[in-house]
This record gives structure tokens, C-alpha cells and sequence, in this order.
């Protein structure tokens, strides 16, 4: 004991360790931000040049001393006197709190060896990341606001998955919902009235799904929004899209396969994905925008503290911001091993030769877009195609096939040479092949 303290004090004060002459409102400014940081030790009876000076504390100035940290916190680290140098000192170690702690209203942090008050903005990312939204109660919401028909539904799918085992069959709804962590201290959480509720937007009015079609940038053509609890906001969002966008049909001896512009796994994926993931903290809706060529997916809650969209993208341990919500939809089956989201989505592409999802996230927002086949103008631009050659494939896609004829037609002002140049260059890089032989019969399709 006496070396580790003594460790302490000739280290110095840091982001982990302050000295205190005395019990002062400073310790308790300490206390808070410590907490909020990322903990750490106090040692009261050592100067600011680190002489060791002691206290005279008797067991009644200690218990009031305990006392006063926690009426004034509401949170009680580990105090205890210690001797050190034939001096008693206090230490307090203060865990990393699980909940924000204030002292007189204000929140406090460490940086470095001071102690700081939080800013709005800090203290809105402080909440974001330590207080879960998902397990906050709402003492409004009362059983007659559950969902049964929801509820029974749940249970159907997760016991068909194995991944509910319930200890009997009639069950009652509050122990049940209380088993799934879905009750706290007697109150139903919200992520409870997300999941179950009748009417969740009575309490969470951005807690819906907007599906809008676009036919360009500006020009809406179709507008849906999608209200009700984040299983019914899952179902309909997807038949809401599968309205907006192409179905074929293709016969495998007696069996049809339907065949979307895009593979529903990887638009249910992307539902589930913005539903579990989202920052219910935000009021605005969940955003899918559907185009001719794309569909974009809008979410507000970006990248965690600490992730990068580096590690994201790659094989990596689950974080989701709202647990309860996501082990719930795990549990029903709509979304497998946590996790997993994105690369089952790129493989269902892959597997109908479609482009990979292109994601955009920073720690505000997370952007996901599906293509409907690689040939956009922004793609080839990016392989570093000329405008002629842009304007070309847009038009094979469109016409079916061009000859070197239509190709001098559509880029004005283009020599015969020229064009074949180009054209030569697409079939070199796989892009367009070339069908008939040289001269007037030849045309250029995509490969």
C-alpha cells in the first residue's frame, strides 16, 4: 500500500491521479469528472509540491466527509483513510460511472491534469454514448398500450428460430417482457414501446420510416410514410420498396423465381440495419429514397466512440448502439449473428452480379447505397472513362448496342479514328464487346 501511494505522488498529477491539500468543493468538481472520464485516484493531505502534510481527521469529520460526496453526487466511490509517512491522508478511487454525475448542475471531465466543465455539445456525445436511450422508462406507457398481436407474432418466430425458450406456454405478458430485459424497476422501457407498442409515435414522433420515390434529385413521384412499432415499421417498409422497384420472372423447371433490381435480402438487411442502429435521441425519421438506378438509405446515428468506418467495414466484433433492440430482432430472426449486416448484404449483391453497397458514416449519420447495375455515370467516371465514353455506355444501356456510326452521332464533332479509339479502349477494358466483324456490321454491346 504505502509504495503504491507513494507511486502516486511522485508521479504527479495526471489524467488518472490529483493531489488535495484539504476536502474541498474542488475534490467533489474531481469526483465528477473523473466519473465521467475514465476514472481515477484522489489522495487529500498532499500539497501542490507533492509534500505529504496529512490530515487530522477524526471518524466523524471522515463520515461527514463521505456524507458530503454523496449528497452532493448521488454516487459513492471507494473512501478510506490511509497512513502514509506516519500521516493519515483520504484516498477516494472513482470508478468510470455507468451514468453521467453532476456537481450543482454542471458535468465535469478530465483533460490531462485539469478538471473541466462539459460543453453542450460534449455533454449531448456523453449522453449518446454512456446513457442507453433504449433502457430509459416512460411511466405514461401502461400495458393496455402493448401490441399483443406483435407480441404473439414475436414469440411464433423465435420459438420456430430456437432462440426463445420460454419456461411455459402461458407465460404472463409482464414476465415475459420483464425476462427480455424489457421492464425496468416496474416501468416498461423504451425500447419496449418501440418494439410492442400500439401507437410508439404517441410518445416518439421521429421514430417512423419515410420511403420516397424520386425521379431525379427534385422530382418526387411517390411518398409513403411508415409508422406503427419497429416490427410493423420493418414488414411495410420492405413492401413499400418492393412497390417502387422491378420484378422478373424466371421458370427453373417447375418452380418461379422472382428475380428484384435488387436482392430483398440485402433490402431487408438494410431496414433492419437502420432500425436497430439508429439514434433515437434524434427526432428525424429514417429516410430510403428510391431512384431509377439506386436506392439511398438515411439514418441518423453514425459510427460509436472508437469505431472507424475502416473497422466497420471489416470483420468485427457487434457494438450495436441499442443492445435490447437488436437482441430482440436476433431473437425473431430478422437479423443473424450480430455483425453480420453488412457483408450478408454485399454477398447478396455479389450473388446477382450487382455492384457492392457503397457506405458513407460519420458519427452524426449512416449512408447506404445500393446500385442498380455498375454501369452509373459517377462509376465510370471513377475507372476514368472520357465524357464520350460515359455518354456511350449510357446509351448501349438504353439502346442495347452502338456502332462507330451512333457513337460519332451522339459525341459530335468526332473523326472515325477517333471513335474507334474509344471504343477500342471499352472493349479493352471489358466494359464493351465487340460483335460482328470490322466495318459496317460491327456494333459494341456491354460485356
Amino acid at each position: 500500500m504505502s509504495e503504491n501511494i507513494k507511486k502516486l505522488i511522485s508521479e504527479g498529477e495526471n489524467q488518472f491521479v490529483e493531489l488535495k491539500r484539504e476536502f474541498s468543493e474542488g475534490v467533489l468538481k474531481t469526483i465528477s469528472a473523473f466519473a465521467n472520464t475514465s476514472g481515477g485516484t484522489l489522495l487529500i493531505g498532499v500539497n501542490d509540491k507533492k509534500e505529504v502534510v496529512g490530515l487530522d481527521i477524526r471518524d466523524s469529520e471522515f463520515k461527514n466527509m463521505v456524507d458530503k460526496i454523496v449528497d452532493s453526487l448521488g454516487f459513492q466511490p471507494e473512501i478510506k483513510v490511509v497512513t502514509f509517512n506516519n500521516r493519515k491522508l483520504v484516498r477516494i478511487e472513482v470508478p468510470k460511472s455507468s451514468i453521467p454525475i453532476k456537481y450543482k448542475g454542471i458535468y465535469y471531465k478530465k483533460v490531462g491534469n485539469t478538471t473541466r466543465e462539459m460543453n453542450t455539445d460534449e455533454l449531448l456525445r456523453f449522453f449518446r454514448r454512456d446513457l442507453r436511450w433504449e433502457r430509459l422508462t416512460n411511466e405514461k406507457f401502461n400495458i393496455n398500450d402493448i401490441d399483443k398481436e406483435t407480441i404473439e407474432n414475436f414469440v411464433a418466430l423465435s420459438t420456430a428460430k430456437g432462440r426463445l425458450n420460454l419456461p411455459r406456454k402461458d407465460i404472463p405478458l409482464i414476465e415475459l417482457l420483464t425476462m427480455l430485459g424489457l421492464i425496468e424497476n416496474g416501468h416498461f422501457t423504451n425500447a419496449c414501446i418501440l418494439l410492442f407498442g400500439k401507437n410508439p409515435q404517441q410518445f416518439f414522433l421521429g421514430a417512423r420510416m419515410r420511403v420516397v420515390r424520386l425521379k431525379d434529385n427534385m422530382t418526387i413521384i411517390g411518398d409513403r410514410w411508415i409508422v406503427g412499432n419497429l416490427f410493423k415499421q420493418y414488414y411495410e417498409t420492405e413492401e413499400a420498396i418492393k412497390s417502387l422497384i422491378n420484378v422478373r420472372y424466371v421458370i427453373k423447371g417447375l418452380n418461379r423465381e422472382d428475380i428484384w433490381d435488387y436482392p430483398l435480402l440485402a433490402i431487408r438487411e438494410a431496414i433492419a440495419n437502420a432500425l436497430v442502429h439508429r439514434d433515437y435521441f434524434e427526432g428525424r425519421e429514417v429516410q430510403v429514397k428510391v431512384y431509377d438506378d439506386k436506392i439511398w438509405f438515411n439514418n441518423l446515428g453514425g459510427l460509436l466512440e472508437g469505431i472507424t468506418l475502416e473497422e466497420l467495414l471489416s470483420a468485427h466484433a457487434s457494438r450495436p448502439r441499442n443492445p435490447l433492440i437488436a437482441n430482440i430482432f436476433y431473437t425473431a430472426g430478422i437479423i443473424e449473428s450480430l455483425g453480420s449486416g453488412i457483408e450478408r448484404m454485399r454477398n447478396a449483391l455479389k450473388e446477382q452480379n450487382l455492384p457492392e453497397p457503397k457506405i458513407e458514416a460519420n458519427h452524426v449519420e449512416f449512408n447506404l447505397w445500393f446500385m442498380k447495375d455498375i454501369y452509373t455515370e459517377d462509376y465510370l467516371r471513377q475507372l476514368g472513362l472520357n465524357e464520350r465514353q460515359v455518354k456511350a455506355v449510357m446509351y448501349v444501356k438504353q439502346k442495347g448496342s452502338v456502332t462507330n456510326r451512333e457513337y460519332r452521332e451522339i459525341n459530335k464533332n468526332i473523326s472515325k479514328p477517333m471513335a474507334s479509339i474509344d471504343l477500342n479502349e471499352l472493349v479493352d477494358r471489358k466494359i464493351f464487346e465487340r460483335i460482328g466483324v470490322t466495318g459496317r456490321g460491327t456494333k459494341y454491346v456491354l460485356k
